[in-house]
């Protein structure tokens, strides 16, 4: 991997504060212990506080949190998916002032104890984005199905994001500001695989950590069982290799195509070119012709898809240009509660840099 450029997000004079965001979908019973191995001190931070996302929860997960002296909330009015409420959370964080952010799921799969490891290399200013590496193949809880899911989109994102990170699913990560300015979820299924892309194709230098994880008491929110999770995160990881590389994607479907359309006309031309018999072969023709023209059309699907690719690209710069606008303005977060755990006087409040 090469070296990691150097990182601005993180202000070194200047009191620092960690925010630990957690989003939830009915996690009454697995959010206290969560909560419990988080830390609330870290060196190199001030202050670390703990942000809850409520994503249309039915149970006491809001609750519960409060219970446990969570700092601030973000209740959003219905289940909007994995992505929204990392976004929304991601929003808050930064609204909020923080400095760096860790996420992590609210079911306890990953330890507290390594939120220390995750924040290292941000603060010593070699990356401004770091992802927590499961170590999936040694994960006994895993099937083998979901092992190998794994590595293919892991080597996928690798591929599209010109990224070295092992464990390209995984959820524990922490953001600098900057890195967390960039970030512009727009997937409706999940933020890990969108969002690292995006990182490798910017400026956010990015690392990875080796992280222990718990062995979780509930299946997973986003598939239920192997088999749903292999039937959702295949067509996401085509989808995300079509967004984000559409020429690469088109064309080589396109020659796919291309090749067995000329396979089809084989038989027509064998008996043209070797015996001068045009008249059968009608039905090689007629698929020839078919493959032919499908391949045409995906070409130019992959010409149409990168330009809509520079588009994005200028999209998410305007994005970022509007967020750093609304933090310089003081835009409250959306859907935002404060927690049950007293305020502590802070500083003078941060001022964003339009123009950074």
């Amino acid at each position: 991997m090469p070296a990691p450029l150097p990182c601005s997000g993180v202000p070194s004079a200047e009191p620092m504060k960690l925010i630990i965001q957690i989003p939830c979908l009915n996690e009454e019973q697995t959010l206290a212990a969560t909560l419990n191995d988080l830390p609330r001190a870290l060196d190199g931070f001030d202050r670390v506080e703990w942000l809850v996302i409520d994503d249309g929860s039915t149970d006491r997960t809001v609750d519960v949190a409060r219970e446990q002296g969570v700092d601030h909330i973000v209740r959003l009015p219905n289940n909007k998916g994995l992505a929204a409420a990392f976004q929304a959370g991601i929003d808050a964080a930064l609204k909020l002032g923080a400095d760096v952010i860790v996420n992590t799921d609210g079911d306890n799969q990953y330890r507290g104890e390594d939120v220390a490891k995750l924040v290292a290399p941000v603060l010593a200013g070699r990356a401004d984005m770091v992802v927590g590496d499961r170590q999936v193949a040694q994960i006994e809880h895993f099937s083998g199905a979901k092992k190998l899911l794994q590595r293919v989109g892991s080597w996928v994102v690798r591929r599209v994001s010109d990224t070295e990170v092992a464990d390209t699913t995984s959820g524990f990560r922490a953001y600098n500001r900057e890195a967390a300015l960039q970030l512009l979820v727009v997937s409706n299924f999940t933020y890990t695989l969108e969002s690292l892309i995006q990182a490798g194709r910017t400026l956010v230098a990015i690392d990875d950590v080796a992280v222990g994880t718990n062995r979780t008491e509930r299946e997973s929110r986003l598939a239920t069982s192997t088999g749903a999770y292999v039937r959702r995160n295949v067509p996401e990881i085509l989808r995300i290799y079509a967004r984000y590389q559409p020429m690469r994607a088109f064309t080589t479907a396109a020659a796919l195509l291309g090749v067995l359309a000329i396979a089809a006309w084989i038989p027509f031309l064998d008996d043209w070119l070797l015996n001068g018999d045009r008249s059968g072969h009608i039905q090689s023709l007629i698929l020839g012709a078919v493959l032919f023209i499908a391949a045409v059309q995906l070409f130019a699907l992959g010409v149409i898809g990168d330009l809509l690719a520079g588009q994005r690209v200028m999209t998410q710069k305007a994005f970022e240009r509007v967020r750093r606008i609304e933090l310089h303005l003081g835009v409250e977060p959306s859907h935002y509660e404060p927690g049950s755990r007293p305020a502590e006087p802070e500083g003078e409040p941060r001022v964003e840099r339009i123009g950074a």
